[in-house]
């Protein structure tokens, strides 16, 4: 039965769907099979493994308006182990479709449920705001996963997503916990990162992940090529980041794997 992850964080710009993706991608690599689930309408995950989403998809908003299943929308990526179920800017129509819906909070982890069987891990891509769109990710996961990026602001807007969880827990998810918190975008050349990153430690403890994500080039350039890091630049520092980051989530979750090569990893364009 797959663990359900879900990548949240409400401020922009701090690297949710970069880590959501190329950790993601890392575990696909390591042989788990993974479906990363777009919730957010800008689509950035979807492009981010190559998916079109100009293209004539589905996405989770077709799936509540009973026009296909979840299996009708899931798409295979080029990335042996790893399937989308991709989005774009239709979805942003969820939202008040959703309001009307019985059970509203729900509809996600109902539609999940016919698919978790399938993998190994079902990675969520949360948009970047507390609206119906996270609370059902929220209501379906099992574990969050929070990126913040190391800067000074870093720690603003976190206790009203801590509260939201607080309230999902208490009423929609009892089991929900924290999976791990990703320190992002460390520039090794400001002064306040270890200041920042003392901050957040001493807020979650030993949820904060050893492994710190650094601010990398390659790893801006990766999503606009239609790939994850490992795929754009495997020896880059971002690169390496991440795959030390799945190393370290596979080994809290008493997990482990073989690294594919990235030839075994690319599908051949027959198999897609």
């Amino acid at each position: 039965m797959g663990k359900i992850i879900s990548f949240i964080n409400q401020k922009g710009g701090v690297g949710k769907t970069t880590t959501c993706v190329n950790l993601s991608t890392f575990l696909a690599a390591y042989g788990k099979k993974v479906l990363i689930i777009d919730l957010d309408p800008q689509g950035n995950a979807t492009t981010g493994v190559g998916i079109d989403k100009t293209q004539d998809i589905n996405t989770f908003y077709d799936i509540i308006l009973d026009e296909c299943t979840i299996k009708d929308a899931i798409i295979e990526t080029k990335i042996k182990n790893l399937s989308i179920l991709p989005s774009n800017v239709d979805l942003a129509g969820s939202e008040v479709t959703l309001v009307q819906r019985e059970n509203r909070e729900k509809v996600l982890k109902n539609v999940i449920s016919t698919v978790k069987d399938d993998y190994d891990y079902i990675s969520i891509d949360c948009p970047p705001s507390l609206g119906l769109l996270t609370v059902n990710a929220l209501t379906a996961t099992d574990t969050i996963v929070i990126p913040i990026q190391c800067e000074f602001y870093a720690l603003e807007g976190l206790s009203q997503l801590m509260n939201t969880v607080k309230l999902v827990k208490e009423y929609l998810n009892s089991s929900i916990e924290i999976e791990g918190v990703v320190l992002t975008m460390k520039d090794n050349r400001s002064n306040l990162v270890n200041q920042v990153a003392k901050e957040i430690k001493s807020f979650f403890g030993r949820k904060v992940y050893e492994t710190v994500i650094p601010r990398n080039v390659r790893l801006a350039e990766a999503p606009s090529h239609g790939v994850p890091i490992v795929l754009y630049d495997y020896r880059s520092t971002g690169s390496q980041a991440y795959q030390n980051l799945c190393i370290e989530f596979l080994k809290r979750n008493k997990d482990h794997g073989k690294l594919l090569s990235i030839k075994e990893l690319m599908k051949e364009e027959k198999d897609v």
